[in-house]
Formats: structure tokens, C-alpha cells, sequence
């Protein structure tokens, strides 16, 4: 009984303090909430800043400082690691504002979140060559985010800085593609194999992981008879990377 009482007066407590807050925030005007949010957020307060920018956004959903909250709240979330609820926020800002100059930031972020959202498989990919199987779909989102955002708005500062990310991400994406090819050729699909290498060729030019996969092609040509094309792949191999020597194993 006593345990039931004290509960009950946790519970009171709680919903007494919410009010208190809530009616507290309610007093104060759109540029007194955002100010506070964004200084919290400065200070490291993720859960108090998102707190009081949900209630800038109740309160006023039509200032001028409604807009900028919208960003600042999915930068919140995404600083507090809650990447789905950031990328939630930032796609209703493009649907609500999809010509608003602050529009190309937000496709920016979209590709900065999903690509967080991904870094420890990143760091997997570039750190143990086993972890090259693991699901590429966040690593595929961001790709697509940033594409988005330099095909619409070329010319802004943030399309300059999601080519270079798309270097990496393509290099990833291409990793991830050799991985499963030397997968397939140790598990005796071949031809997986080679349709597999033929796809980083084409898809992944000028990334890292051409030549092997132009290596493994050839390899995979031989086990399965075709001698002539080995042959020409290996021309092709030499030609246009002289210098290259195997760096992968098909040893388990």
C-alpha cells in the first residue's frame, strides 16, 4: 500500500511539473523559444532543446521562426543520434518548403544523417574486409540524398561538398560489391562471380576496386573454361594497370 502511495505521488509530481513546464513555455513569445532551444542545443541539452522547439512549433507553427526551427529540430535529433526521427523531419521541410533557400541544406543533411546512421558499417567496410557483406541500404540512402541535392541545386556550396562525399560512399558501395563477388567465387557461383565484377566496371568506374574485380573476372573465366575471355581480361588488366597485384584472397 505504502509502495502504491508513493507512486501515485511520483505520477502527481510528474504531471504537476509538465503542466508547469508547459504553461511556462506557453508565456513566451516565438524569438524567446527559439533563442532558448538553439542555446540549449549549443550547450550539448539535445533533450531539453527539442523539447522546447516541439513547443515553438505548437505554439507559433506560422512565425518566421517556424521555418528554421523545423532544421534546427532535425539537427537536434540527429546530434541526439535519433537519425530516423531527423530524416522524418527533414523530408516533411522538403515536402512543406521545396523551393525555400534553405531547401539545398536540407538535402544536404538528409545525405549527413543517413550517412551517420551508417558509420559503423562504414567503419567496418574500411577497417575489416570480412564486414563487406553487411547491408549497403543506409550507405545507398545517403548516396541518393546527395544526388538529389546536386541535380536540383548545382550550384549551391552544398552540392560542391556531397560530390566529395559521394566519392567515398561510391568507393564503399563498390568495396561492398568486390566482397560479394569473392563470396560467390569461393562458394563455386562463378557466373555470380563475373556478373558480379562486370557490375563494379560499369557501375563503379574509377574506384579502387576495378582492377580486382577485373583480376577476380578473369580468374572466374578460367574456372569455368573460357580461356579466351580470361586471356582478354587479363590484356585488359595489364593495360590499364600495369602496376596492379592481387590484394584480396579466395582462401577462407
Amino acid at each position: 500500500m505504502k509502495k502504491i502511495l508513493i507512486l501515485l505521488l511520483s505520477l502527481l509530481l510528474s504531471s504537476c511539473f509538465n503542466n508547469t513546464t508547459e504553461e511556462q513555455y506557453s508565456s513566451w513569445s516565438p524569438k524567446t523559444l527559439f533563442e532558448t532551444a538553439k542555446s540549449e542545443i549549443s550547450k550539448g541539452s539535445f533533450k531539453k532543446g527539442i523539447e522546447i522547439y516541439e513547443e515553438l512549433q505548437a505554439n507559433y507553427p506560422n512565425s518566421k521562426y517556424a521555418e528554421q526551427s523545423k532544421l534546427n529540430l532535425a539537427y537536434a535529433f540527429y546530434k541526439k543520434k535519433d537519425y530516423d526521427q531527423a530524416i522524418y523531419i527533414l523530408k516533411e521541410f522538403i515536402k512543406l518548403y521545396p523551393k525555400h533557400k534553405v531547401t539545398p541544406y536540407a538535402y544536404y543533411m538528409l545525405g549527413v544523417v543517413a550517412q551517420s546512421k551508417s558509420s559503423s558499417t562504414l567503419e567496418k567496410y574500411i577497417d575489416t574486409g570480412d564486414k563487406g557483406q553487411k547491408s549497403t541500404k543506409t550507405i545507398e540512402e545517403a548516396f541518393g540524398y546527395y544526388l538529389d541535392l546536386i541535380e536540383k541545386f548545382p550550384e549551391t556550396k552544398y552540392a560542391k561538398d556531397a560530390k566529395n562525399k559521394l566519392i567515398l560512399l561510391k568507393n564503399i558501395l563498390a568495396r561492398h560489391e568486390l566482397f560479394v563477388a569473392i563470396f560467390y567465387t569461393k562458394n563455386g557461383a562463378n557466373i555470380g562471380a563475373i556478373y558480379r565484377t562486370k557490375y563494379i566496371i560499369e557501375k563503379y568506374p574509377n574506384t579502387p576496386s576495378v582492377p580486382a574485380a577485373i583480376h577476380l573476372m578473369a580468374y572466374n573465366y578460367d574456372i569455368i573454361g573460357e580461356k579466351k575471355l580470361a586471356k582478354d581480361t587479363r590484356r585488359v588488366l595489364k593495360k590499364s594497370y600495369p602496376l596492379y597485384t592481387p590484394h584480396y584472397s579466395l582462401e577462407d
